[in-house]
């Protein structure tokens, strides 16, 4: 039976990233409801990592959860946007690995984008919504690290392609982290710098 996307898009007004998954879990993996809610999800982790120091900033390791309200007043000073690459899916086997999703609506992300007009910079995270996202927007499909450019209505984007968060993927904590520390450095940029700060870096 087809799934629909439990969540909300997170889409604060300002925002200059859009982080873009592929679909959550099932409910009963859930430790909050919000975005990557599996608490062996390391997403949170390294956005603690990469912004505080410390991989533990915004986990609640005695409840198995995290601090909810501390995520989504941070994401919303930072500016990153957080949905997925797919509406709706059927689980083939239960879980939320690409290789067991078969989709059956993909977002329009495109749309989705328009409604973030500082936005200059998409993350994905996984084959799958690499795939759908690129597809999307007309571009091939860069290397894990790496990134292609396109554009939105003559508005300049590059599309990066990070490291899956999850444990099943076979690297460090901190060599995840390394990854996204270089796009999630973009937002220190004064907004006036960004567009030019933007085409300057990354190789990870």
């Amino acid at each position: 039976m087809a799934e629909s996307h439990p969540f909300e898009p997170f889409l604060p007004t300002e925002a200059r990233l859009l982080m873009l998954g592929t679909f959550p879990p099932a409910e009963k993996r859930w430790s909050m409801k919000f975005y990557y809610p599996n608490f062996t999800n390391d997403m949170w982790r390294i956005v603690g990592l990469c912004f505080f120091g410390d991989a533990m900033h915004f986990v609640r390791q005695h409840e198995k959860t995290y601090d909810l309200e501390a995520l989504e007043t941070f994401l919303a000073e930072k500016g990153i946007a957080l949905y997925d690459t797919c509406t709706k899916v059927v689980r083939t086997t239960g879980t939320a690995s690409d290789k067991d999703l078969q989709v059956v609506e993909e977002t329009d992300l495109k749309t989705m984008l328009r409604q973030l007009p500082h936005c200059q910079t998409v993350v994905t995270a996984g084959q799958l919504a690499t795939a759908i996202a690129c597809r999307q927007f007309g571009v091939d499909e860069p290397k894990t690290g790496q990134y292609s450019e396109f554009q939105l209505d003559g508005r300049p984007m590059r599309i990066y392609r990070m490291p899956s968060t999850s444990r099943a993927y076979p690297a460090p904590l901190t060599q995840k982290a390394e990854a996204y520390r270089k796009v999630f450095a973009l937002l220190s940029q004064a907004p006036a710098l960004f567009y030019v700060a933007i085409t300057l870096f990354f190789n990870s």
